[in-house]
């Protein structure tokens, strides 16, 4: 809606329009004015909030221009008083002159745009009703009066405004049809575009409807009273309607119903924490029923309970009054409590895990780390779809957002669902969790194949451990099983040699890898649902491996966060988390060395590591983060280092070396990585005036020319002079970029660089600098 407005401000055909941004709920203006507030270089003023109905009144009573926040409320007559005219049913009496009260013109302009947001219960009142006048004093109906919606009252007072509307569900039924009002569909952004773009994450749907178990006499009651509602001919369709909803409410209510669903929902959030770690809403039929829900919790959990409102795992979001008795009154909620608890709500780190509403915050109110959302209300159409729409925010690697079914709304899904797809929507908005447990079972299956397929390492891993495998067919893979049943120092044992099958197979490492990251995604949207819950010792093994090889992926070449920590958590039970591998050096089975990582015993430990698949990735990650940490000082070197890493890799790779042959070329390189660093002491040079002699030295006969002395002084003059030229912009400004090389180049004149090698050295001095400049200009400061 910002970028629209923004279109519509700069468009030269609207002449500076206006523009009205309709909302029926004071907190979802306020969110909106907040979204549109922060964009005001986009739209090139500031927009503001309509106070009250006369301060609507002076600010579309304008020539031009203006945002302006309102409530569709604040469209409404004068509420003068009306004398009583006999009605045409003579039963009552209609108020003077022509029987309604006329909305002011506001404007005739028709540069007005409305922009109405999710205003689903307020756009449609366009016919007359007939409502009750009642005496101020006695408050008897003493006639009758016509009146409108506020749809109409604001189509008085903006009669040549173009209106569209904006909403992720649309309605049309006969009474209320949002593209009768609004026109036909502008444009349908969809499920399965918003999924595939990234913009929103797949809804499932988890069925635990809670049974409510009566007594014979209370199914007796409610059958006799159902068949007398029915009978009677003076009760209203309302009357009848307020009459069931109030025996649902007594049934859904049902204190025993609530202790039982308490228990259910305490355990189901749990186990969903275990593995992903976000927050809860639940949704009660009622207040009444929120608030025994909310006691009943506490009960079963009193250390989630705290008075004070910045504190607590739990809180009901309602309002209260007086009369409605001290427990219930205890659980109300001003406007300004409630922005604080939408604040604690929406921050990931914020102890607030799990709120209680009926009606607040089941539309426009957006927690992306919100998980999982309870239902436990009758909803239906375009409430029900607004209300699961809830979870299906994108947060870290938040696998997809799950709704849990307590009072059979299946049916009202799929009638809300069918609307929407015949509405020219594609894809699902809600799949079953079976879909996710299908898909769980899958991956399980591929990464467990991934222990029985052949590998390299199976020889020396048996060699160590004749246990290691299974000894006959058809179970002839890698035995990890016995995992399950070992000692912690057995554990330890177990998870290297599983490690070193992995990393015997063909691309192992990246296939273990991903496919676990997709098994604990699956896992996540699976759980507790009792297959998933079976395995999850499995899980939680395969995840710990996972976890180790990881740390063998090295910085900078592929994905970088690489696992999926960030928002589910490594499943471990006691019985697994009693091993505390770790650390990288743990996990390849050797001791973290307490002197230089690339000392000769360290590199010895290496060489003589049992595992060598684990040895050879070890060395390969050391090798790699500490060349990657020369490269950002220096260069040249580091580039030429990095290359030697690669070159080793590829002839590996490629089967032209073997395990123990590629160790000790690593070792080789680490040695001179070593003697590299140790070059600057040689030649009297300090680390960033070494890594400028290095991009000078590039060239072969530069060096030949001028040789070592005379190169150290170039390197040390040219240090001065980057470090004296650089600001906290340099990088990124030309000018100062252009001011360098100058400097640069009279620098290497002064002593004679050879002219035809200059460009090339002054480049490399330049990117050389680039990597020291956060450094220099920290030093400056």
């Amino acid at each position: 809606m910002v970028f629209y407005a923004g279109k519509l401000i700069t468009s030269e055909a609207m002449q500076n329009p206006t523009i009205v941004v309709i909302t029926d709920r004071n907190d979802l203006d306020d969110q909106l004015f907040d979204t549109f507030a922060s964009s005001k270089q986009l739209l090139r003023q500031e927009p503001v909030q309509a106070k009250d109905r006369e301060d609507l009144k002076d600010l579309l009573k304008v020539a031009s221009g203006g945002i302006v926040f309102t409530t569709i409320q604040k469209f409404m007559p004068s509420m003068s008083a009306p004398s009583p005219q006999p009605s045409p049913s003579g039963r009552g009496r209609l108020a003077s002159g022509d029987g309604q009260r006329q909305m002011p013109l506001l404007s005739d302009r028709d540069n007005i745009v409305v922009i109405a947001d999710e205003a689903h219960r307020t756009q449609y009142g366009f016919e007359a009703k007939l409502h009750d006048e009642k005496d101020k004093d006695t408050k008897e109906v003493i006639g009758k009066r016509i009146a409108y919606g506020f749809a109409k009252y604001m189509r008085d007072a903006l009669p040549n405004a173009t209106y569209i509307g904006f909403t992720g569900t649309p309605i049309e039924s006969t009474d209320v049809n949002t593209p009768a009002v609004f026109g036909q569909y502008v444009d349908i952004y969809d499920i399965s575009q918003s999924v595939a773009d990234g913009s929103t994450v797949k809804i499932y749907y988890e069925s635990r409807l809670a049974k409510v178990n009566l007594d014979k006499e209370g199914r007796r009651l409610i059958t006799e009273f159902d068949k007398e509602l029915e009978e009677d001919e003076e009760v209203t369709d309302k009357q009848r309607a307020k009459a069931k909803w109030t025996k649902l409410e007594a049934i859904v209510g049902n204190q025993e119903r609530i202790k039982n669903l308490a228990r259910d929902i305490v355990t189901h959030f749990e186990q969903r924490q275990a593995v992903f770690d976000g927050k809860g809403m639940i949704v009660a039929m009622s207040r009444r029923i929120a608030v025994d829900l909310y006691n009943e919790i506490i009960k079963l959990k009193p250390e989630w309970h705290n008075d004070d409102l910045t504190k607590g795992v739990i809180k009901v979001v309602m309002t209260a009054s007086s009369a409605d008795g001290p427990v219930m009154q205890k659980q109300h909620t001003t406007k300004s409590q409630r922005k604080a608890l939408s604040d604690r709500m929406k921050d990931p780190a914020d102890t607030l895990k799990l709120v209680i509403v009926r009606d607040l915050w089941l539309t426009g109110f957006d927690a992306p780390c919100l998980h999982t959302l309870y239902v436990d209300k009758p909803m239906r159409g375009h409430n029900l779809m607004q209300a699961i729409a809830r979870v299906n925010r994108v947060f870290k690697d938040k696998p997809g957002g799950l709704v849990v079914d307590y009072l059979g709304i299946a049916t009202d899904l799929k009638k809300a669902l069918a609307f929407y797809a015949d509405s020219g929507g594609k894809g699902d908005p809600a799949e079953s969790q079976e879909k996710a447990v299908e898909m769980f079972i899958e991956k399980l299956e591929v990464v467990r194949q991934l222990f029985f397929e052949a590998s390299t390492t199976k020889e020396a891993i048996l060699a160590a451990d004749p246990e290691a495998y299974f000894g006959r067919y058809p179970e002839t893979g890698f035995n990890y099983r016995r995992f399950f049943l070992a000692s912690p120092g057995e554990k330890l044992s177990i998870i290297l040699q599983a490690e070193e099958h992995i990393l015997g197979l063909a691309a192992g490492k990246n296939r273990f890898i991903d496919q676990v990251t997709l098994l604990s995604k699956a896992f996540a949207l699976s759980i507790p649902h009792e297959a998933a819950l079976a395995v999850k010792d499995e899980v939680a093994f395969f995840q710990a491996v996972k976890a180790r090889l990881v740390k063998f992926v090295g910085g900078g070449a592929g994905r970088s966060d690489i696992d999926i920590e960030t928002a589910i958590k490594q499943i471990v039970d006691e019985a697994l988390s009693s091993d505390h591998v770790v650390d990288i050096f743990d996990a390849a089975g050797i001791k973290k060395p307490e002197i230089s990582i690339l000392s000769e015993e360290f590199l010895l430990e290496i060489k003589g590591m049992k595992h060598q698949n684990i040895a050879l990735e070890l060395l390969k990650k050391i090798l790699n983060d500490e060349i990657r940490n020369r490269l950002k000082t220096n260069l040249v070197r580091s580039k030429a280092l990095l290359e030697m890493l690669e070159t080793a890799i590829r002839k590996y790779q490629n089967n032209l070396l073997s395990t123990a042959e590629i160790i000790q070329e690593l070792i080789e390189l680490a040695r001179e990585i070593k003697a590299a660093d140790q070059r600057g002491a040689k030649l009297g040079l300090s680390e960033d005036e070494l890594a400028f002699y290095d991009a000078l030295e590039i060239n072969d006969s530069a060096v030949q020319v001028l040789g070592d002395e005379q190169l150290r002084l170039i390197a040390r003059e040219v240090a001065e002079k980057v470090k004296a030229n650089a600001t906290i912009d340099w990088t990124i400004r030309e000018s100062a970029r252009a001011k360098l090389r100058v400097v640069v180049k009279r620098t290497l004149n002064k002593y004679g660089y050879p002219p035809d090698k200059q460009q090339k050295a002054i480049d490399t001095v330049l990117k050389q600098a680039e990597l020291l400049a956060d450094y220099f200009v920290q030093c400056k400061a």
